[in-house]
């Protein structure tokens, strides 16, 4: 059985394609994850499970995710904002639910329209309904806007642990902090995963960050350094908050993965596959913008993957 140092979970078919004007076709998004899966990523956010008046780009979610679930070795992900959209991720097959609560109290009301503490209950009643309906399948929460908001500004540290002891509380399996809006920095990641590991021990999740001020690989190496060792990225940086003003890019997967292989920590992802996997991706997209500093360059001469430190 191999193991690996880090996973990376690709977040971009869900929180990518949810944020560009286009909607990606059906047969365009399983080329891409289908790309995806053969570079070696072990776990996929195919989509939303929200009304497709609200979110066209995700109305063929459940086509995709049985799609995905022919994939060997993939844990299929999916968001859900709520018990309704748990309920049709769960009856459509996925190995985990993500459930968004914001921890910024104007952020959750703009997102989800239902205040933090409701957000609770809403985790807990998705709990419920995944042991009685769908027993192994796993609930994690990602805090959103945990290191600010631009909507209201600063977030409180003390209320971003309470929220992920409260989410801890009702049940689910893992909790992991977002940089929604791309204004954490290196200490303040630091000092919040910490926090979140002290109180939640192996309830701490992934961390999802942002590059909208440039820091996102720096970010996702503090976190590394205080113990997290999962990590939401995005092909070619696509993504964002349609309900958080000034949210853009996802840290790049391609520069994430990067990053590690070259310090000798395995991510189970090979990287000249990855980079061609961005090619149905543009296919699929035409005239999006990619990024992503790794496909720009291209590896260094010589530079294979090497063995991971020990």
């Amino acid at each position: 059985m191999n193991t690996f140092d880090i996973l990376i979970s690709e977040v971009g078919p869900r929180d990518g394609l949810q944020s560009v004007n286009a909607t990606m076709g059906t047969a365009d998004k399983l080329l891409w994850i289908n790309a995806l899966a053969a570079a070696g990523l072990r776990e996929i956010e195919v989509g939303s499970f929200v009304p497709a008046r609200l979110l066209p780009q995700m109305a063929d979610v459940a086509e995709v995710v049985r799609h995905a679930l022919t994939l060997p070795g993939i844990t299929v992900m999916a968001l859900a904002p709520n018990l309704r959209g748990a309920e049709a991720a769960f009856a459509a097959g996925v190995h985990k639910v993500t459930l968004p609560v914001s921890a910024s109290a104007a952020h959750s009301l703009a997102n989800v329209r239902k205040t933090r503490e409701a957000m609770v209950e809403e985790v807990r009643a998705v709990v419920h309904l995944r042991d009685e309906q769908a027993p192994g399948k796993r609930v994690e929460v990602g805090l959103s806007t945990a290191f600010g908001c631009t909507l209201q500004g600063a977030v409180p540290e003390d209320e971003v642990i309470w929220l992920a002891a409260q989410c801890a509380a009702a049940g689910v399996d893992e909790v992991g902090l977002s940089d929604t809006t791309g204004m954490a920095n290196p200490a303040q990641v630091r000092r919040l995963f910490t926090r979140l590991r002290a109180e939640l021990g192996d309830k701490a999740g992934a961390a999802h960050m942002h590059n909208t001020r440039g820091l996102g690989l720096a970010n996702c190496l503090a976190a590394y350094d205080v113990g997290v060792r999962t990590f939401d990225a995005s092909m070619g940086g696509l993504g964002g908050c349609p309900y958080a003003p000034g949210a853009s890019g996802n840290v790049v997967t391609e520069d994430l993965v990067f990053m590690f292989e070259a310090m000798g920590l395995r991510t189970g992802v090979d990287i000249n596959r990855l980079l061609q996997a961005r090619q149905p991706l543009a296919d699929g997209l035409p005239g999006e913008p990619l990024y992503g500093m790794t496909p720009q360059a291209g590896l260094p001469k010589g530079w294979e993957q090497p063995p991971p430190l020990r």
